[in-house]
Formats: structure tokens, C-alpha cells, sequence
């Protein structure tokens, strides 16, 4: 492991980029243009302490997952992901199947989306990121682990994951994930990634066995549905998906939908969230890097 080498491409990110470009509040008795350490900490979900070792060139080698959350905390591209892995002697991600390093400009459209809930999710249905309205919404899905980091998965094997749903909605939303992942499969033909989560499904769920032979297909870009929020009751959406140009990649927006009450709900649970943090250690991240008080699941 190169620690000088890292340390030095760590300080000179960091002093490069802006609050507003990792959708910070500028804040107040700021010695210097960039961001302090506690943010970039936070942003990745590890100690200050610990990012401060590393700049400091005396911090251990840090783990790939690890690695993953700093490259994305300090909106590197995929080249300088790249080499951030290989100063650390690991082995960068593969090349093979999706890429789950979001780029720049995927993190600084998230960012923004400040008063609606958002979410980065791959093309089988794994969230890699989510504003802090949407980890208020449903939860942090991206503390889960295994298999149960994939939507699908938790929606066929289950039972919890359909608490959230209106009955009146399960089938629909049912037929959908499966005909989306067939459009996946299609596209991605013979990716093994693809197929072990197809097998694991067809061979756990035979309500999944039976809508995979009904041969549906339909690549999810809109749709209309409610979640019911235990503390706050229905919220109706209207959500739109947003493809990166290789669309392994997919941003969520949550939308709330016009002539209801979904807006005031959603003021009602910044709120309750507001009050949650104020309960707890202060945390200036946005919800990707966000402990949450309780994990839901609920349809994307």
C-alpha cells in the first residue's frame, strides 16, 4: 500500500470539492474552500479518526468496501476509483456485469434532490445510495447485506417486505419486478451475476416460478404507488426512472403526487426525522451514509 501516495490524493480531493457539491449546507468559519474531514468521514460512514489517518499517511490498508464508500463520498471517477484501489493493493472492481461505482454526475444530481426521495439502485434491483428523504421513507437499504441487498429477493421471500404495500397493489408490483428482471436477463444474457439471482429467486419463491414462465417483460421508466409509512400512513407517488447511458444504473425519484396529501406527509416525516438525529450523535451526511431507526421494505 502506497499511504503517501493515498494520503495525498485524498487532501487534494477533498480540498477541490464544495459543500453544494456533495449537497452539504455551506455552513459557517470555514478556514478553507473545501470540505473538512468530519464530512468527508461522514459521507463515507467511517470515523473521522480513521479518514484522518489515512490522510495523515498512518491509517491501515482499508478494506474494498471501504474504498468503495470514500470513492464515492469524494465523487472520483471511475478511473481515479481505479486507481485509489490499486494505491491500496487491491484489485479494482471488475469490469464484468454492473458497475456499482456511481459517477459524479449521478452523485451531484442526488445531492440535489433535497425535497423529494431519490435513490441509485443497479438493474437488479440493489440500492447503492439514497438521499436522506428516502432512508427517512424506507429505511437504509443499503445496510443490508447478501441477498437481501436486492429488492426481488426481499419481495418474494419475505413476507415483512409487503407490509408497506397496499394489498390492492401487491400483484401489480409483483409483475413488474419480474418482468423488468426478465428485460434485464434478456440484456445481460449469460451474465452469471444475472443468472445465479434468477436461479436463487425461481428455486425460493413459486410465485416467482410461476410469473417467470408467464414470460413477462416491461423495463420499469414510470409508475404510480403508494407506501404506507408506519408513522405517517399512505404517501401516493408518482416516480420516474432516470437509465445511465449503459442503464446497469438506475435513479429512483420519488415525486409526490399532485391533489393528495403526499407533500405534507412527507414536511411531517423530515420532521420526524429531524427529531430522530436531535435523539442521537449530530450527523451531517445525506441519507446514503445515514443509521436509520428502523429498516423498511417497501417497493422501489
Amino acid at each position: 500500500m502506497d499511504r503517501s501516495e493515498l494520503a495525498d490524493f485524498l487532501r487534494r480531493r477533498r480540498d477541490q470539492l464544495t459543500p453544494a457539491d456533495v449537497g452539504l449546507p455551506p455552513g459557517s468559519r470555514r478556514r478553507t474552500p473545501g470540505l473538512r474531514r468530519d464530512e468527508v468521514a461522514a459521507l463515507a460512514g467511517i470515523s473521522t479518526d480513521y479518514y484522518t489517518r489515512l490522510e495523515q499517511a498512518r491509517g491501515p490498508r482499508p478494506s474494498t468496501q471501504v474504498l468503495a464508500a470514500l470513492t464515492r463520498a469524494l465523487r472520483y471517477t471511475s478511473d481515479e476509483r481505479d486507481h485509489v484501489y490499486f494505491l491500496c493493493d487491491h484489485a479494482p472492481p471488475s469490469g464484468s456485469g454492473p458497475d456499482k461505482h456511481i459517477g459524479p454526475g449521478m452523485m451531484h444530481v442526488l445531492a440535489k434532490l433535497d425535497d423529494t426521495p431519490a435513490a441509485v439502485v443497479t438493474d437488479l434491483g440493489e440500492t447503492l445510495a439514497q438521499n436522506r428523504l428516502h432512508t427517512l421513507l424506507i429505511g437504509d437499504q443499503t445496510a443490508l447485506s447478501g441477498r437481501n441487498r436486492f429488492f426481488a429477493w426481499r419481495w418474494f421471500t419475505d413476507p415483512a417486505a409487503r407490509d408497506f404495500c397496499p394489498p390492492d397493489d401487491v400483484d401489480r408490483i409483483s409483475r413488474r419486478q419480474v418482468a423488468d428482471l426478465r428485460a434485464t436477463a434478456a440484456r445481460r444474457a449469460k451474465d452469471p451475476d444475472v443468472l445465479d439471482h434468477v436461479g436463487a429467486l425461481r428455486a425460493a419463491s413459486a410465485e416467482f416460478e410461476r410469473l417467470w414462465n408467464e414470460h413477462l417483460v416491461s423495463v420499469r421508466l414510470s409508475d404510480v404507488k403508494s407506501i404506507v409509512h408506519p408513522e405517517v400512513g399512505a404517501i401516493a407517488f408518482d416516480c420516474e426512472t432516470l437509465l445511465t447511458t449503459s442503464a446497469t444504473q438506475r435513479l429512483l425519484i420519488y415525486r409526490p403526487r399532485p391533489g393528495t396529501d403526499a407533500a405534507e406527509k412527507l414536511d411531517l416525516l423530515r420532521v420526524i426525522g429531524t427529531q430522530r438525529l436531535d435523539r442521537c450523535e449530530p450527523v451531517t451526511a445525506p441519507a446514503a451514509t445515514l443509521p436509520d431507526q428502523r429498516r423498511f421494505a417497501v417497493p422501489e
